[in-house]
């Protein structure tokens, strides 16, 4: 039962943060964007594009550590450098199974990848619905 209320925690907590990175992210294309209709060149364009993806890579990659500081706080993994590479691969839902959690954890790893895989399917959704961000109402 602990898994599965510090699993809910871990949700909890990544949801938060990925809702918090997304309103920023765009918060600063809605910026951007009055600037875009000033001047636009394809460089400013490129800019604004790679910044929002670097962005979310970087959202990404905060959630995996978050999950990896985890796993190594509370020893379930040995180094930190397995907490990191099994939270990745979860993550990313690949999942490889050659480094795996100890049963003690493994409700919690479950969880970070069905959290994800969610977040990936919630994504899809939105995509054929109309958006409220971007010109034209086109996500």
């Amino acid at each position: 039962m602990p898994q599965l209320v510090i699993a809910s925690i871990m949700v909890a907590l990544t949801v938060v943060m990925h809702l918090v990175g997304l309103g920023l992210l765009v918060a600063l294309m809605r910026r951007h964007q009055r600037r875009l209709q000033v001047r636009r060149t394809r460089l400013h364009q490129l800019i604004v594009i790679f910044g929002a993806a670097f962005g979310l890579f970087a959202l990404h990659t905060i959630e995996i550590w978050t999950y990896a500081i985890l796993y190594a706080a509370v020893g379930a993994l040995p180094t930190f450098d397995d907490a990191l590479y099994f939270s990745t691969t979860t993550y990313s839902t690949l999942g490889y199974g050659d480094v795996v959690l100890p049963r003690a954890w493994r409700l919690v790893g479950a969880i970070e990848g069905v959290s994800t895989a969610e977040q990936k399917s919630a994504i899809r959704r939105r995509k054929t619905r109309p958006s409220c961000y971007m010109p034209g109402g086109v996500a």
